[in-house]
């Protein structure tokens, strides 16, 4: 008894540059490690799918052997559903899907047209356009389902710079904005319209990975592109999103007066856009930063105020924030707050903020976690509460175990050298032992 039909593979793998490339080349080295990494089908059912047998697949796994045989590469593309086209093959005949067993509704819809029952045109005319997606992608060409899958992968981008730091993202995703950046140049609006939005978002976020590594050159390079590419978009929230990731680089990079003049021309462009309270108070929290940074305590402590103030006005209305803003929610005003208070240097304020937000967040925020708690322990230690600070900052050692985030690294060389004046204290010896373990 036959087994049952493969699977598509995910429209994820199937757009991303590396999977296009090993099938243009007929890299089966690549693609067989792909679609176990991505697909989850293993040697043993690769073997199985594809008519070969497992020693084969493992020695074109280790690079010993390599596919060349024009039958065999059609019994892998089927096994696999691997689109023709994307090796070089005709069609392959399951590409076009063959009629689905007819129960009385679909009878009905799908006789002919000269036969008793008459078809339903709307029905055909969704067929059809299914059809024409499905064929375009197996060409190659941009759908819908393409825009979509690159969305997606956006979305877990996103989501894997919080768990485990931005850096170790950039070269996937330059090399998706390159993509979607060749891709524009062969469509039409209002799906070139759409790609374009997709690439300033991906510039952005390229943007921040870099922001993240500690390399601010090219993270303004990347930011520059995705405020060129959002031109004509009338984005007036996204532009002021791009503008609030370049003041925090700004102060990052100890130039606070720019951070300010950024943050406040944030604030102005999201005023175009109308009222968007959340995104409002985020703003003020980055020009809070800015100000913080200047020790200009008078203008910190009013964009402190103007930030929550604006929270309040937020509450109840998250849904109507864009889905990139929610982040800043009670927790992150309260630590930031905090933040700000010990970029000031009052630390005695600031502790029970930072600790309060630090209570408050969940493991997903791995890389957040690890900055609060680093800026927990310097509040203690401007306190002159050397064991409580060391305690803090072996926490934050800990939370920065899985990430790469040379922003992370930054603080804990930071956090080090302010304890240079107390080398012999057994909290700062402890500590330095953790540090040592968890750099080997």
């Amino acid at each position: 008894m036959p087994g049952p039909l493969p699977q598509p593979l995910p429209p994820e793998l199937l757009t991303s540059p590396e999977w296009q490339r090993a099938c243009r080349e007929r890299d089966f080295e690549t693609v067989f490690r792909l679609v176990k990494v991505k697909a989850g089908i293993y040697p043993s059912r690769v073997a199985a799918l594809c008519g070969l047998t497992p020693s084969r697949v493992g020695e074109i796994m280790s690079g010993q052997r390599r596919l060349a045989h024009i039958d065999v590469i059609e019994r892998v593309a089927d096994g696999l559903r691997i689109p023709g086209a994307m090796l070089g093959l005709a069609h392959r005949p399951w590409e076009v899907p063959s009629s689905a067993p007819i129960s009385p509704t679909s009878q009905a819809r799908s006789a002919p047209r000269d036969g008793v029952m008459g078809s339903d045109p709307d029905s055909d005319v969704e067929h059809q356009e299914e059809l024409d997606e499905l064929l375009s992608l197996a060409d190659g060409k941009v759908t819908r389902s393409t825009l979509l899958a690159l969305k997606s992968s956006v979305e877990d981008y996103w989501r894997r710079d919080d768990e485990h730091g931005g850096a170790p993202l950039r070269p996937a995703v330059v090399g998706h904005l390159r993509y979607v950046m060749e891709m524009m140049g062969s469509v039409r609006a209002p799906l070139r319209q759409d790609l374009q939005s997709l690439a300033a978002e991906l510039a952005r976020l390229a943007g921040w990975a870099y922001f993240d590594a500690c390399q601010y050159s090219t993270a303004r390079t990347y930011f520059t592109q995705a405020l060129r590419l959002s031109h004509g978009q009338d984005d007036y929230l996204f532009m002021a999103n791009v503008l609030s990731c370049m003041s925090l680089q700004a102060t990052y990079e100890g130039q606070p007066s720019d951070a300010v003049a950024l943050a406040c021309k944030a604030q102005d462009t999201a005023r175009a856009a109308g009222d968007q309270p959340l995104v409002m108070s985020m703003l003020h929290m980055r020009e809070a930063f800015a100000h913080a940074t200047l020790g200009d305590g008078s203008s910190c402590h009013q964009s402190i105020g103007r930030s929550r103030d604006a929270y309040e006005n937020a509450r109840d209305r998250e849904d109507e924030a864009p889905s990139w803003v929610r982040y800043f929610d009670e927790t992150k005003l309260i630590v930031d707050t905090g933040i700000a208070l010990a970029k000031l240097g009052d630390c005695h304020r600031a502790e029970p903020l930072i600790a309060e937000g630090l209570r408050r967040e969940t493991d997903a925020q791995q890389r957040g976690r690890a900055f609060h708690a680093f800026w927990l322990a310097t509040a203690q230690l401007q306190q002159g509460r050397l064991e409580a600070a060391c305690e803090s900052a072996g926490f934050a050692l800990d939370l920065s175990a899985s990430l790469d985030s040379p922003r992370v690294a930054g603080h804990v060389r930071e956090f080090h050298r302010r304890l240079a004046p107390y080398a012999r204290e057994t909290p700062v010896i402890v500590f330095e032992q953790r540090l040592r373990a968890a750099v080997g």
